[in-house]
C-alpha cells in the first residue's frame, strides 16, 4: 500500500471556511480561540482550569458506564490507565464526537477517532511533562433515527427497521438480529475476516439491550488498544455541573442572541452554518426527545401535552437535569464544561458551526478548545488503482467531475490541438488587422469588427466542442475507466469516507488498517491522503 496526498483546496470538497481556517485567514481568526498548531498548544494548556471535583465525577461516571456496557476494564488496561489519569491535574483530553451510526456508519467516524488518538500523541511528544487522552463523545441523545439506522456494503444499504422514536442511545436492540441475519449473506462469498466482522457486530448488537452500550463495546473493541475513552453526556452526574447554564438558557434564552450576534458577523465573509432556536434545549422522555418552547409565561414541550411554569420547569432542572438534552449549539459548552479538554475535531461542518459559539464560551467564562479539522482520506484497489495508471491522470484530475475529466483527458492525450489554439490566434490577429484597414476609411465600423470577431472566435470553440465530443466516442475504453473510478470513489458524487463503511477495508485488511491509519495520519494536516496499491 502507497500513500500520496493533495491539499484540501484542490480536492474541491471542502468549504471557503475550512480553507481559510487551515490558512489562518484573518477574516476568520475572531471567531476562534487558539490555532489548531502543536506549538501553540502551549498557551492552551495554561489557560485551561478544570478542578479536582469535576476530575472524580467523570471519572466515576465512566466506570458506571463502561460496567452497564458489560466492559471488564480490568481486561483494558490502556483505557483504565487513562480513566484513572483524569483524575491528575496534568492530564488532559483531547476529544471528537459523533451520532453512534449503526457498525459506525461512513468511513469518516474511524477517522475522527484516529485523528484524536494521533493528536494525542503528537501532544505528548510535544509536551511530555503533560497526559493526553483522546476521547470520543458518544451523540445518544441524538434523536434522528434516520441519520443513524443504516451502513452501506459494496452497493448495498443495510438498514435496521424500528419503529422506535426518542433518543437513539435509549433505544432497544430489538430488529438487529434480522440485520445480523442480512449482513452474514453480504459475507459469504468472503473468507479473509469476515468471520471476525461477523463476530464484532454479534458480540456488539446482539448481546446488549440498548443502542448506547452497544455502540460503546463497539467502539472499545476497535479502538480500546490505543486508550480511547468513550463518553456518553445523558448522565445526571455531568448534566448536574450544567444547571446554571440550563437555567439561564430557559430563563433569558441566552445562547440565541449570542450565537445570532457572532453568526451576523460570521456571515460577512462566509455561509452560516447552523441558526439557533430561541431556546436550544430539548426535554427527555421515554420514546421521545422535545424542544422545550416559551409561550408567554409557560413553558411547553413541542408535540405534547406538556407544560410548566418557570417555577416547576426550574424545580424539575433541579431535580432531575438528566431530562434536559442540549441541541447542536450547546453540546460544545457542555463538552467543555464536563471535560479537562483542550482540542476538538471534527469535520468541515462542524468546525463551521464551532466557530459560532466564541461569545458563548466567552460568556459563560469557559475556555475554548482548540478546534481541528478531521483527517480525510480516500482508499483505492487493486482495479481501482490499476485504471488510474493506465490512465496517466493526476490525483489532483481524480476529483474533477467525470465530463471535466474526460474532457480534460482527451485534449492531453490527442494527437491534436483540439483546442484549435492557433486557429483561434490567427483569427485574432486577422481581426486585428482588419480593424487597423479599416479604421483608414471608417471608424464608425469598429463596433461591426468587433462582432464578427466574437462571433468567429464562439464558432471555433463550438467547432473545438464537436472535436472533443468525437474523440470521446473514440475513447471508449477511457471513458469507460473514468467512468467506473468516479462512480466507485465517489458514490454518488461524494466523498468515499461520507458513504463506504469500515468493513470494506476491515475485509482488506484487518484490524490492521487502523495502524495503518495512525501511520499516515497527521494531527494537524492540510492534506488529504490516498491509498493506493
Amino acid at each position: 500500500m502507497e500513500t500520496d496526498c493533495i491539499h484540501y483546496k484542490e480536492t474541491g470538497y471542502f468549504s471557503k471556511i475550512i480553507i481559510d481556517y487551515l490558512a489562518e485567514e484573518r477574516t476568520l481568526v475572531p471567531f476562534y480561540k487558539n490555532s489548531p498548531k502543536i506549538s501553540a498548544f502551549k498557551e492552551t494548556i495554561e489557560n485551561k482550569t478544570f478542578s479536582i471535583e469535576k476530575r472524580k465525577i467523570l471519572r466515576e461516571t465512566l466506570k458506571q458506564q463502561y460496567e452497564s456496557a458489560k466492559i471488564n476494564l480490568k481486561k483494558f488496561p490502556k483505557v483504565s490507565e487513562n480513566i484513572a489519569a483524569l483524575t491528575h491535574e496534568n492530564t488532559f483530553s483531547v476529544s471528537t464526537g459523533h451520532q453512534i451510526c449503526l457498525f459506525t456508519g461512513p468511513l469518516y467516524f474511524i477517522y475522527k477517532i484516529v485523528s484524536t488518538i494521533k493528536l494525542a500523541s503528537e501532544l505528548k511528544k510535544a509536551y511530555p511533562k503533560q497526559n493526553f487522552v483522546p476521547i470520543y463523545w458518544m451523540a445518544t441523545e441524538d434523536h434522528d433515527l434516520e441519520e443513524i439506522n443504516h451502513f452501506h456494503f459494496k452497493d448495498k444499504k443495510v438498514k435496521w427497521n424500528t419503529p422506535q422514536q426518542g433518543a437513539v442511545g435509549a433505544m432497544n436492540t430489538d430488529g438487529l438480529a434480522e440485520v445480523f441475519e442480512e449482513f452474514k449473506t453480504l459475507l459469504i462469498d468472503y473468507s479473509t475476516h469476515a468471520e471476525e466482522l461477523k463476530t464484532l457486530f454479534e458480540n456488539s448488537y446482539l448481546k446488549h439491550d440498548n443502542l448506547a452500550d452497544a455502540s460503546r463495546f463497539l467502539i472499545n473493541e476497535l479502538f480500546s488498544a490505543h486508550g480511547v475513552i468513550i463518553v456518553d453526556g445523558d448522565a445526571a452526574a455531568l448534566k448536574e455541573q450544567m444547571h446554571d447554564v440550563f437555567k439561564e438558557e430557559l430563563i433569558q434564552e441566552i445562547s440565541s442572541q449570542l450565537v445570532e450576534q457572532q453568526s451576523k458577523e460570521l456571515a460577512q465573509n462566509y455561509k452560516v452554518q447552523v441558526n439557533p432556536r430561541e431556546i436550544n434545549l430539548f426535554y427527555l422522555q421515554e420514546g421521545s426527545r422535545k424542544r422545550i418552547l416559551k409561550k408567554n409565561d409557560k413553558f411547553l414541550i413541542a408535540d405534547t401535552q406538556l407544560e410548566f411554569t418557570e417555577s416547576e420547569l426550574l424545580a424539575q432542572l433541579k431535580s432531575n437535569p438528566e431530562l434536559f438534552s442540549p441541541n447542536v449549539l450547546l453540546r460544545p459548552l457542555y463538552q467543555e464544561i464536563v471535560l479537562p479538554n483542550l482540542a476538538y475535531i471534527g469535520g468541515g461542518g462542524e468546525l463551521a458551526y464551532w466557530f459560532q459559539l466564541k461569545s458563548t464560551f466567552e460568556h459563560f467564562n469557559t475556555a475554548m478548545p482548540a478546534l481541528l479539522l478531521r483527517n480525510s482520506a480516500m482508499w483505492m484497489d487493486e482495479k481501482q488503482t490499476k485504471y488510474f495508471k493506465q490512465l496517466q491522470i493526476s490525483f489532483q484530475q481524480l476529483f474533477l467531475d467525470e465530463g471535466v475529466l474526460l474532457k480534460e483527458w482527451v485534449k492531453e492525450n490527442a494527437e491534436e490541438d483540439l483546442e484549435l489554439t492557433d486557429e483561434k490566434l490567427e483569427a485574432k490577429n486577422f481581426y486585428i488587422r482588419l480593424e487597423q484597414k479599416i479604421q483608414k476609411f471608417d471608424t464608425a465600423l469598429h463596433p461591426h469588427i468587433e462582432a464578427l470577431k466574437t462571433k468567429h472566435q464562439k464558432e471555433l470553440t463550438k467547432l473545438s466542442e464537436r472535436i472533443i465530443r468525437s474523440e470521446r466516442k473514440k475513447n471508449a475504453t477511457a471513458a469507460a475507466h473514468i467512468n467506473y473510478l468516479k462512480t466507485t470513489l465517489f458514490p454518488g458524487r461524494g466523498l468515499q469516507e461520507r458513504h463506504d463503511n469500515f468493513s470494506e477495508l476491515y475485509l482488506r485488511e484487518g484490524k490492521a488498517f487502523i495502524e495503518v491509519l495512525l501511520k499516515e495520519f497527521q494531527s494537524p494536516s492540510d492534506q488529504f491522503l490516498i491509498f493506493h496499491a
